[in-house]
């Protein structure tokens, strides 16, 4: 049964891993895991697969890497603004 994890969650569990870290290790680790978007979901493999680094020093590291990989779905609605009301 695949894992769900919201975008924000997933800091947490990058801090949980070893760095450095390569990205065949963070496959292995995320391997059954669905990534849920404001609007839709991913499996987070077809993320990684986007990434072009091999290895990640850190969490903030492969945080950057994997949201901006992200679709454009996956953090709100194309041209929604926070500072908006």
């Amino acid at each position: 049964m695949d894992r769900q994890l919201k975008l924000n969650d997933v800091r947490a569990e990058f801090d949980a891993l070893d760095y450095p870290v390569t990205r065949e290790d963070v496959a292995v680790a995320f391997e059954d895991t669905v990534l849920q978007y404001a609007d839709g979901e991913e499996r987070f493999g077809d993320v990684l697969g986007r990434i072009t680094e091999d290895v990640f020093v850190s969490a903030d590291d492969l945080e950057a890497a994997v949201y901006n990989n992200l679709p454009t779905e996956a953090v709100g609605e194309p041209g929604q603004s926070e500072g908006e009301g």
